[in-house]
């Protein structure tokens, strides 16, 4: 009897996201091609690579003449694209065209009873003004495009606000097509209390899942670490369960979704952002859940049955980030001194150079028997311990 060969997923972007799809792929018996425009991507080690620009239709007509499937690890997918391609896409470009766009991101989730910050359009330095008047402080966002706090300032009264809005968008290019404006939004600054985020789940049943509730720690904007289950109490984190699942229930298509949350100091969850892909708070789940966010994602955009979201033990991540000193070769040293830590777990991404806080690898601890804190702790020890030579860079939170 001849064994026919496995699906094959193509996925728009291949850099460390994609890499861990191809990992994931692999025991399930499914082939992975990303298109990418940087030769030997990180995701070249683990799949097939078509090299071209992410909104290149020959490209994008390519890599889907390749596939039985579509999906995207990076926003910068073109929805257009995507929707021409002659293969099912997963999740819905549509969504992607949702998240990609912050205001309307924030518009859908208010407009279907989500807790947000409060928000403000801003089309020019008069709309934020009036937003700073009213708001008082605020963090003013580029609609489009902005990541790991690129596109983001906080504004406060007195500030130049027409300096402002240069500064998160200074292409001359920047205004939308809808009419002029300055493609940004205001929210309210908040006092919060901590970060939280979940991974939701969508199968082609319909069947919704939700990885645990996991604390995101953030310094500059930047992800540092991650700590599962998080440093609150059950009530807070039964608020956030429901208000992940509420926003999923606002995006279409299979896959899972990158939910970043506000727990504020009076109790209440309100929704950030989200990011329809694997996310970089999820990356606990390879080691600390029962199925990792990135075979979830798979077997949802085949349509194959879902698999359970519980966590095997407390699990705590911290990033490696190239240094603030200007790019370096990106060649990683201290794995063994890392590799010590009673359950640690090193992941490099093979990225050939380390840039100023771009995420290079990430250090997961499971550790069953200490708990949360003490995984925590020994994550961010095991990742300071790894660093890229001639840069001094590790990882931090």
């Amino acid at each position: 009897m001849t064994t026919l060969p496995g699906p094959t997923v193509g996925v728009v972007g291949g850099g460390q996201l994609g890499r861990m799809l191809g990992e994931a792929a692999s025991p399930l018996g499914v082939d992975l091609v990303v298109l990418d425009p940087t030769p030997d991507c990180p995701a070249n080690r683990v799949a097939t690579q078509v090299v071209g620009e992410f909104d290149d239709p020959d490209a994008v007509a390519e890599l889907a003449a390749r596939v039985d499937v579509l999906t995207y690890e990076i926003e910068l997918a073109d929805p257009d694209l995507l929707l021409d391609a002659e293969v099912p896409v997963h999740p819905a470009p549509d969504t992607l065209r949702t998240t990609g766009d912050k205001l309307v991101e924030k518009r859908d989730a208010a407009d279907a009873g989500v807790p947000v910050p409060e928000f403000r359009q801003v089309d020019d330095a008069d709309d934020l003004a009036a937003a700073v008047d009213d708001l008082g402080e605020v963090m003013l966002k580029a609609r489009t495009g902005g990541y790991d706090g690129r596109g983001n300032r906080p504004v406060c009264p007195g500030d130049d606000y027409a300096a402002a809005l240069d500064e998160i968008r200074p292409d001359a290019d920047w205004r939308r097509e809808d009419g002029p404006g300055a493609d940004a939004l205001a929210e309210a600054m908040l006092n919060f209390e901590r970060e939280l985020a979940a991974v939701g789940v969508r199968g082609a049943d319909g069947r919704r899942a939700l990885f645990p509730v996991t604390e995101t720690i953030h310094r500059e904007q930047i992800l540092r670490a991650t700590t599962s289950p998080p440093r609150t109490d059950e009530e807070t984190v039964d608020r956030a369960r429901a208000t992940a699942l509420d926003v999923l229930d606002t995006f279409d298509g299979r896959g899972v979704f990158g939910i970043e949350l506000f727990e504020t100091p009076d109790g209440r969850v309100l929704f950030n952002e989200a990011a329809p892909r694997p996310h970089n708070s999820g990356h606990w789940t390879i080691e600390g859940a029962q199925v990792s966010q990135f075979e979830q994602h798979l077997r949802a955009v085949l349509g194959w049955p879902l698999g359970t979201t519980r966590r095997r033990c407390p699990t705590a991540s911290a990033n490696l980030l190239g240094g603030v000193d200007g790019p370096r070769e990106a060649r990683l040293s201290g794995v063994e001194t890392a590799l010590s830590a009673p359950g640690a777990h090193v992941h490099w991404y093979g990225k050939r150079e380390a840039r100023p806080l771009r995420k290079m690898g990430h250090v997961t601890v499971a550790d069953a028997d200490d708990g949360r804190v003490a995984a925590l702790e020994r994550a961010r020890a095991a990742a300071a311990a790894a660093t890229f030579r001639g840069d001094g860079a590790g990882g931090d939170g």
